[in-house]
């Protein structure tokens, strides 16, 4: 390896762009893919992306522009002369450009629809007028559309013909004369079949499809579930407007994903790479949820406030407080999580709530046997009271099966009344099983030790 190739794999983009190392900047982009600099683009701020972007090649740069996401797209914009902006812009699928539009400031939107053609800007247009978070939204609306009354020959004419300007031509819609969903052909049976024969011998008649108006995230799912490469997408009339793609359907779960993974960190979803995004408005996205929990956290204050005077009679019932509630939230957060993850990935259904708080309520209740068993022992030998070393075990196993129920079943409840699953997050779920695992602790040990 030369002296120059080590310098370039120990460096990077940073200090090559600080100490202004144009040629050996180059030759860095030029040996790293696609996906690496654009997360070194997101990472930098504005001058810097804009100093990068402009050492790329045009077909590079078209290919490093369509791995960022929204934000970062319009930082890259910002920084690029208006020939190039438009170049970029005009470059983009229909989809991309939407999704960067809808989350862009007006000014930025009026500069990106100047600069593009007639036919860009309608489709472009088309595609505004969902609402964010549908198929629409995501869907290209660029197909290859077969007449079912063609054969083989004439559809694979067809292909070659407007391929070009389709973003995915390996599932290919077939449809009336009034454009409605017949059914689908795969790229791959249309070319191993006769020229001369029939089309709709070929036809998947029982093609899944998508509403425009669906939600992207159960289209995404439903893609997912069936292991489809593209998913036909129809208006209310079963008319086909587009298609969504499987690297789009990608994208879809990954944000649903990290909004939940947030949700249930009690936080908000941040939007950007996480190194580019500033100190003030990562702690904005936090504090709103930790302020609901110190208020959520009284409860707690309030039962310890409540039972004071029967730990002034049995101070040593304090010493398995932190035990006791450390305990029951995180069986909490366990169940809360994998109710969470069940719902988004179809698993289970509102109408299942009790079906799952049963099922949680027995797998906590043998987590507490267990657990129960070893705070037993644990408390007997910590402080030699066989009263409050009971106390200790029947606390767990209550708790354990009741915080089971409550993480299991809270998430559910929630999607039922219309309410994102992942708000109900762990730490939210956690909090309340501390206030009423104490309630069920102090209850227990009126019984127990006859206080």
């Amino acid at each position: 390896m030369s002296e120059v190739t080590d310098r370039l794999s120990d460096a990077n983009l940073a200090d090559l762009i600080k100490n202004h190392d144009v040629v050996h900047l180059q030759q860095w982009l030029a040996d790293r893919p696609a996906y690496e600099i654009a997360d070194e683009i997101s990472r930098a701020d504005t001058v810097a992306a804009g100093v990068i972007f402009r050492l790329l090649e045009k077909d590079r740069a078209v290919e490093i522009f369509r791995e960022l996401d929204g934000g970062e797209q319009q930082k890259v914009l910002s920084a690029v002369r208006d020939h190039s902006f438009r170049e970029i812009v005009e470059g983009m699928e229909p989809d991309d450009r939407a999704r960067l539009l809808g989350e862009a400031p007006a000014g930025f939107t009026q500069r990106v629809l100047a600069g593009l053609s007639s036919h860009e800007r309608e489709l472009t247009a088309k595609l505004l007028g969902y609402d964010a978070g549908t198929v629409g939204r995501w869907m290209t609306p660029e197909v290859v559309l077969l007449k079912e009354q063609a054969n083989v020959g004439e559809a694979l004419a067809r292909v070659r013909r407007d391929g070009p300007d389709a973003e995915s031509v390996y599932t290919l819609p077939v449809v009336d004369v009034g454009r409605h969903l017949i059914g689908v052909v795969t790229l791959r049976d249309l070319v191993l079949a006769d020229p001369g024969d029939p089309l709709e011998g070929l036809v998947d008649r029982a093609q899944l499809r998508a509403r425009a108006t669906d939600t992207a995230e159960s289209a995404a799912r439903l893609m997912q579930e069936a292991n489809l490469y593209d998913l036909p997408v129809v208006d209310s009339e079963d008319q086909v407007v587009g298609l969504l793609t499987i690297d789009d359907a990608f994208e879809v779960i990954e944000a649903a994903d990290t909004e939940d993974i947030a949700r249930q960190s009690a936080a908000s979803p941040l939007v950007g790479h996480y190194m580019s995004v500033g100190v003030g408005k990562v702690a904005r996205s936090r504090v709103v949820w930790l302020l609901l929990l110190i208020i959520a956290a009284t409860l707690t204050a309030k039962v310890l406030q409540a039972f004071e005077g029967e730990l002034e009679e049995v101070v040593s019932l304090a010493i398995f407080i932190p035990l006791l509630v450390g305990t029951g939230g995180n069986v909490g957060a366990q169940a809360a999580t994998g109710a969470v993850r069940a719902i988004a990935v179809g698993e289970v259904r509102p109408g299942d709530v009790l079906k799952v708080a049963w099922r949680e309520c027995r797998v906590g209740f043998l987590l507490g046997v267990m657990l129960g068993a070893v705070g037993l022992g644990f408390a007997f030998l910590m402080v030699h009271e066989g009263g409050v070393a009971l106390t200790v075990g029947l606390t767990l196993v209550l708790v354990c099966a009741w915080a089971a129920v409550i993480g299991g079943g809270m998430p559910l409840l929630a999607r039922k009344l219309g309410i994102d699953p992942a708000v109900i997050s762990a730490p939210l779920v956690t909090t309340f099983v501390d206030a009423t695992g104490l309630i069920i602790y102090f209850l227990i040990a009126r019984v127990v030790l006859g206080l």
